[in-house]
C-alpha cells in the first residue's frame, strides 16, 4: 500500500478538511493505510452512523469550523501540512434552499479561509475539491470541460462555481505557476467530480443513501426525479484521482496546478429509476415508488463531465464499472445493516488489485 502513487503519501504530513463526512473518511482511511500523517479537521460528524467514527482511524481529529480564520490558522502553524485536501463543504442541494447564507458562508467564504491559512503556512499543495455541478448546466448531452464557464441554478451549485472561481483568482494572484518557486512555494489544483456512491454515506438527501436506509427500516423508498440521469462512480474512483493529483503536486510538476474533471466513461451515466432496478439486483428488499409531488424544488436532470484531459494527461481511468460500483455499494450496506460487518478495508484493496490488473498508473 505504501508504494501507491509513487509512494509519496508516506510519512507525509496530510491535512484533510472534512474528514468526518463521506468522502473525507474514505480519503483519510486511504491516507493513513498508506503511511501518511493525516490531520483532520471538520464539524463533527453530521451523521448517525457516521463511517467516520465507525473507522475509528489512527489520525489526528480536530473538531472545527473552516470559517474560523484564527483557529485554521492555529492549526496549520502547529502541524504544518505538505499538503491540504479540502473538502469540507455544505454538500447538499436542497439544504442550500432552506440555508443559502450557511451555505455560501461555508462553500465560498470557508474555502477562501483555507487558502489563506495554507498561504500563511506556505503549504506546498492544495487538492481543492469542488463538484460537477458547478459548471453552468446547460442539459446538453455531451460532458463539460475544465475550461467551460462556471455557473449554478441553485445555491449549492452556485457556491461550488464560486469556490472555483475563487480557487482560479488564487492561482492567478497569489499561486500564480510562473512564479512558482520565485514568491511562493504552492501549487494549487482544483477537482470537480460526478455523482459518488459507495459505502457508508448516511447523508440526507442522497439517492442511494435513502434507498439503503428504506430497506433497513422495511419501507418503500420515495424517487423524487425517475428520469434524472447522473455520472455515478464509486468514490474510490474520484478520490484515486484526488490522491494523482496530489502526487504530481508535491513533485512540483507545475503543469498539474489547474482544473481536473473526475468521471465514469459513459455507461455509468443511467437515470434514478434504472439505476434503483439496478441495484435492487443485490439486495432483493429494495421497494421504491414515484414521488409526484409537483412542487419539487428545481435539480438538474443532465449532467456529466469531460474526463479527456484526465484520461490523457494524467493516464488516470475509472476502474469499476457501474455494476461493479452498484453492487460494492449494495453489497456494503448489506453486510453493515445484517451483520455489523464494515466493508471498507476489504473494498480499498479490490479496487487496488483490480487498478493493478488494469495497470493504471497510481497503482503500479
Amino acid at each position: 500500500m505504501h508504494r501507491l502513487f509513487g509512494g509519496i503519501y508516506k510519512n507525509k504530513t496530510v491535512l484533510v478538511t472534512g474528514h468526518t463526512g463521506f468522502k473525507g473518511s474514505w480519503l483519510s482511511f486511504w491516507l493513513e493505510q498508506m503511511g501518511a500523517k493525516v490531520i483532520g479537521y471538520s464539524l463533527e460528524a453530521p451523521t448517525t452512523p457516521s463511517h467516520f467514527e465507525l473507522l475509528n482511524l489512527n489520525m489526528t481529529s480536530i473538531i472545527g469550523d473552516i470559517r474560523d480564520l484564527d483557529r485554521l490558522q492555529q492549526v496549520f502553524n502547529k502541524y504544518k501540512p505538505d499538503i491540504v485536501f479540502h473538502l469540507a463543504a455544505q454538500p447538499l442541494v436542497r439544504l442550500s434552499y432552506a440555508n443559502p447564507i450557511e451555505t455560501y458562508e461555508t462553500n465560498v467564504m470557508g474555502t477562501l479561509k483555507v487558502f489563506e491559512a495554507c498561504r500563511e503556512a506556505n503549504v506546498k499543495a492544495i487538492v481543492n475539491i469542488t463538484s460537477d455541478k458547478a459548471y453552468e448546466n446547460k442539459e446538453w448531452v455531451w460532458g463539460y470541460r475544465e475550461n467551460d464557464p462556471m455557473g449554478g441554478y441553485d445555491p449549492y451549485s452556485s457556491s461550488k462555481g464560486c469556490a472555483d472561481l475563487l480557487a482560479n483568482s488564487y492561482r492567478n494572484s497569489y499561486f500564480n505557476r510562473d512564479e512558482y518557486k520565485k514568491s511562493h512555494n504552492t501549487l494549487l489544483a482544483s477537482c470537480r467530480a460526478g455523482n459518488v456512491i459507495g459505502g457508508g454515506d448516511w447523508a440526507a438527501d442522497r439517492l442511494l443513501t435513502d434507498i439503503m436506509l428504506s430497506v433497513s427500516e422495511g419501507k418503500k423508498v420515495s424517487i423524487r426525479n425517475p428520469h434524472a440521469t447522473r455520472p455515478w462512480q464509486h468514490v474510490l474512483e474520484p478520490l484515486s484521482g484526488y490522491l494523482h493529483i496530489g502526487q504530481k503536486l508535491l513533485q512540483e510538476q507545475i503543469i498539474f496546478g489547474e482544473a481536473w474533471n473526475f468521471g465514469p466513461s459513459d455507461e455509468g451515466s443511467i437515470n434514478v429509476e434504472e439505476l434503483v432496478k439496478k441495484v435492487k439486483k443485490y439486495w432483493d428488499k429494495i421497494d421504491y415508488e414515484i414521488n409526484q409531488n409537483p412542487e419539487q424544488l428545481h435539480e438538474a436532470n443532465l449532467l456529466k463531465l469531460d474526463c479527456s484531459k484526465a484520461h490523457i494527461q494524467l493516464k488516470w481511468k475509472d476502474v469499476w464499472n457501474s455494476e461493479m460500483t452498484f453492487e460494492k455499494t449494495v453489497t456494503w450496506y448489506k453486510s453493515f445493516y445484517e451483520s455489523q460487518e464494515i466493508q471498507t478495508q476489504q473494498n480499498l484493496q479490490e479496487y487496488i488489485r483490480d487498478a493493478k490488473i488494469k495497470k493504471i498508473e497510481w497503482a503500479i
